[in-house]
């Protein structure tokens, strides 16, 4: 029987590891944890102030403010809602990232599987890929919001007049005025040009991030390529994939610049794509600011408001996904 044993259990004392951080290591903590609080409370703050600006808006029009299309902010009876624009940033959303998600992904897959390090020994082919990429992110959005209304509408007119004709029973593709530039396929196509970069960045550097273990280990057992990336790649990434496309999406909710330069603004909810008229909150207040008077400047912040909570709620909604990703990998 050894000395430990022969001692009482209260005599026993665990042995308690402390760790002695480096002044430089604290001042480092509390610099990121201040940073950390910070975001919250400048978050906290914007939220504060859009809804106390909005006050004058939402006791005006009540609820009507989330179900009224038009916008009519002077007068003696002003009636306006953001219902019209809340709709046309959803449909410009869904066809962005309709268009953007798989374009992204096979861009990222190719440059991070596919794409060789170098081309007759000297031309850095995947380096150059990746800092185009990157390059493309940084376009300011008038740049593609010219570029979309001079280059890209007139190319996009002719498929549009075959939706239209071809599956114009489908109310999506309806086209009622016969007028096919400046609709919400357009404007969603180049928002889908603008998110590719940032989706397709953030899921490369996911894709890398795959332990080389399971890749050898899934090719050692006669794994093709392309079943390494379905079966090992695609599962380790889901968690970042998610994340990336609601960066993505928040960016095409966002966008503003782009789609008040090609789309023609109309206040009646529209669903039908291949027409002409629309518009989105961003659109809205960049549009609208400075006119409308006091209470015309509280119903845009009032817009900013309701879309200030959905890109939050949509953002929680993703990082929920992105943590239950994690905890089912583990």
């Amino acid at each position: 029987m050894t000395l430990l044993e022969n001692q009482s259990p209260s005599l026993v004392k665990p042995i308690t590891i402390t760790t002695k951080r480096s002044p430089q290591d604290r001042l480092f903590r509390g610099i990121a944890k201040g940073a950390g609080f910070g975001t919250f409370i400048i978050l906290f703050l914007i939220g504060l102030f859009l809804l106390l600006k909005s006050l004058p808006a939402f006791e005006s029009q009540g609820i009507g403010f989330l179900t009224n299309t038009g916008w009519q902010t002077t007068g003696e009876h002003p009636k306006f809602g953001v219902l019209s624009a809340l709709s046309g940033s959803m449909v410009i959303s869904v066809i962005a990232l309709v268009v953007a998600i798989p374009v992204s992904i096979a861009c990222a897959l190719f440059i991070n599987e596919y794409a060789p390090d170098k081309v007759m020994g000297f031309v850095p082919v995947k380096n150059f890929l990746t800092a185009a990429v990157d390059l493309m992110a940084a376009v300011p959005s008038i740049i593609y919001g010219m570029w979309g209304f001079f280059v890209l509408q007139p190319k996009m007119t002719g498929m549009e007049t075959w939706l239209s004709a071809h599956l114009g029973f489908i109310p999506l593709f309806k086209n009622k005025t016969g007028i096919y530039t400046s609709s919400f396929l357009i404007c969603g196509v180049i928002v889908g040009i603008m998110c590719m970069p940032i989706i397709t960045s953030l899921c490369r550097e996911v894709f890398s991030l795959t332990p080389n273990g399971e890749r050898e280990g899934a090719m050692s057992l006669g794994a093709s390529r392309a079943r390494v990336i379905r079966d090992v790649v695609f599962p380790f990434a889901k968690g970042g994939m998610v994340g990336s496309i609601m960066l993505g999406l928040g960016r095409a909710l966002g966008e503003a610049i782009a789609v008040a330069i090609i789309i023609s603004y109309a206040f009646p909810v529209n669903f039908n794509v291949t027409q002409a008229g629309g518009g989105s909150i961003a659109a809205l207040i960049a549009l609208q600011w400075g006119s409308g008077g006091p209470l015309g400047v509280s119903a845009l912040l009032a817009a900013g408001l309701v879309l200030f909570i959905i890109t939050l709620a949509i953002n929680m909604v993703a990082s929920r996904i992105v943590n239950s990703s994690k905890a089912a990998r583990r």
